[in-house]
């Protein structure tokens, strides 16, 4: 009888300390290969062991230098084609461009449709990812898609560390209301909406919060922090309300130019994120906490390998028995 290869996971660029945690929790071994950066900006990937007849599920966040991590998959997604793989999957912890989703003016593209197309046609069977800027991003693809959620693991910790004791989870927008509803109900929350309706504003300051949040912690939720002013405006609008500490909690933190000076602000008292992105610079912000999505990912690449149900990691649930 033949003996079915032991899959592999290869790490490229943008997260390797994310990449060992999935490894360790899956069981598979990373995979070796060398990555070279020219000085002109091309690059140059060679797989140094054999990978024929394996699966294979390579690791990579389209973050920042997103165009150049986004290279870096697709010449690897090459590589491990052409060496006679018998699967490829590619994890995006952060899917870059995705929100870019639809056509919201004349003449836009649909970035995030394209990257979809893109890594389509590379010859990859299925894509793992996480927490995407709009579930719809899914149908984007004709392939498998795991859109993992972290709201237990969000949930749990807020719980554990007595965060949710007199609390309330608010959107900091009206596009955030589901979102947050999630993390409302795992945690047994009131919620509540701050009346932003010009989110894309970088001097709009919202007047009012609908929903109870006075004498209360206000636990914001938001699936990313760019440069952390949408948190800003809420925090400010939120104690103008009469919120006691404002909470930031974000899935991604994207967290342009490194430096999110926003998040700083004196009404934001706590800011969380998982390591999705790795941060350059965590000293920048002594506010911040990081959890792992390790676990998370790890668990649903062993359910994968195993032909098993990740329904519960979908639902954000326990992965207690996996």
């Amino acid at each position: 009888m033949t003996t079915k290869p032991q899959p592999v996971i290869f790490a490229l660029n943008s997260n390797r300390p994310l990449a060992e945690k999935i490894a360790q929790v899956s069981g598979m071994p990373m995979g070796k290969a060398t990555i070279n950066h020219f000085s002109d900006g091309e690059i140059k990937i060679s797989i140094d062991e054999s990978v024929r007849g394996k699966d294979v599920f390579i690791i990579q966040s389209l973050s920042n230098p997103v165009n150049m991590n986004f290279m870096e998959l697709m010449i690897m997604i090459d590589a491990v084609r052409r060496t006679s793989a018998h699967t490829i999957n590619v994890v995006i912890p952060y899917y870059g461009y995705s929100r870019s989703d639809r056509k919201a003016r004349s003449r836009e593209p649909i970035t995030a449709k394209l990257l979809a197309s893109i890594l389509q046609d590379s010859g990859i069977n299925r894509v793992i990812t996480l927490d995407l800027h709009a579930a719809q991003i899914q149908g984007f693809f004709d392939i498998p898609v795991d859109h993992l959620q972290p709201n237990r693991l969000i949930s749990n910790y807020l719980h554990e560390q007595h965060l949710d004791e007199n609390a309330v989870v608010v959107a900091p927008d009206h596009n955030g209301v589901g979102r947050a509803r999630i993390i409302a109900d795992l945690l047994d929350l009131p919620i509540a909406i701050v009346d932003n309706r010009e989110p894309d504003s970088s001097n709009h300051i919202p007047d009012s919060v609908i929903g109870s949040v006075a004498g209360k912690n206000a636990i914001v939720i938001d699936d990313l922090i760019v440069t952390g002013r949408k948190m800003k405006v809420s925090a400010t609008a939120l104690k103008k309300a009469g919120a006691e500490d404002v909470i930031a909690v974000a899935t991604h933190p994207v967290f342009a130019d490194r430096k999110p000076v926003d998040l700083n602000d004196p009404n934001i008292s706590q800011v969380i994120v998982t390591d999705s992105i790795v941060i350059s610079d965590p000293d920048q912000l002594p506010k911040l906490t990081v959890i792992s999505v390790g676990e998370l990912l790890g668990n649903a690449l062993k359910l994968i390998q195993e032909h098993k149900s990740t329904h519960r990691l979908f639902r954000g649930g326990t992965t207690d028995g996996i």
